[in-house]
């Protein structure tokens, strides 16, 4: 039985991974801003097979908080064996590139928020010397592109914060995982004008993370085309880069 705890448990790609966890009955921590959204989260895996699955509202950027929540983890779950931090939100770029408060709040939900959470759960894995880290970042951190750079340079420090991480906790065997999706069909996407066949499901992306963790994969493009698309992305010339509209 695996102990799980899940940080933003109510996103589309966290519950859909938390659903192929609890076909295999695991025990989950949920935790999330909703507590109504957290609990009908929790009664959906418990019908799925879950051992059981608790409940702990946080709002992440609350960084003070961080340590109760943990240890009311711990208490609960006595060890964690996979812990998926999937919180975030998408920016408006136009309106972050006027408002500097609203570009710090997006980047304390998307970056520094993750950060701290990432600090203490470093720490726990390293003192257990077991388990699974996976943290949702995104293709868009592997540029800085004219059209979301705010939510970019945020995932971009997530994902060279994991990359030191990932080679500190492997020295005592704990694997960490960057999740970087493309368009996935969200309530955070909602209303975006995304390319049919560039946008995946949550349910298809949660496959690939959850076969990633399960693999101790370091980093995961999903679905899988995204890889050779960054590729040329990030090494486009930046006389050519700058002339771009992505």
């Amino acid at each position: 039985m695996k102990r799980v705890l899940i940080i933003g448990a109510t996103s589309a790609i966290a519950t859909a991974c938390a659903r192929l966890w609890a076909r295999d009955g695991a025990e989950f921590f949920l935790v999330g801003r909703n507590g109504e959204k957290l609990e009908q989260v929790s009664n959906d895996l418990k019908a799925l097979g879950a051992t059981a699955a608790s409940v702990y509202t946080l709002e992440a950027t609350d960084v003070d908080a961080h340590q109760q929540m943990m240890e009311k983890c711990l208490a609960t779950l006595r060890q964690i064996d996979i812990a998926l931090i999937a919180h975030g939100t998408l920016p408006d770029q136009k309106a972050c590139e006027k408002d500097a408060q609203l570009a710090l709040r997006e980047l304390a939900n998307n970056a520094t928020s993750v950060i701290a959470l990432l600090t203490l759960l470093g720490n726990q894995f390293e003192l257990q010397r077991h388990g699974a880290l996976a943290v949702i970042s995104s293709v868009a951190g592997d540029r800085g592109r004219p059209s979301n750079y705010l939510y970019g340079s945020a995932k971009a420090a997530v994902s060279t914060f994991c990359e030191g991480l990932r080679a500190r906790l492997f020295k005592v065997g704990v694997s960490l995982t960057t999740i970087k999706p493309g368009f996935v069909d969200t309530p955070m996407t909602q209303g975006l004008n995304l390319p049919p066949l560039l946008t995946a499901q949550p349910e298809k992306v949660a496959e690939s993370i959850v076969k990633a963790v399960r693999n101790k994969k370091d980093t995961v493009y999903t679905p899988f085309f995204w890889a050779p698309i960054m590729l040329i992305i990030k090494y486009l010339p930046n006389f050519i880069f700058k002339r771009t509209n992505l």
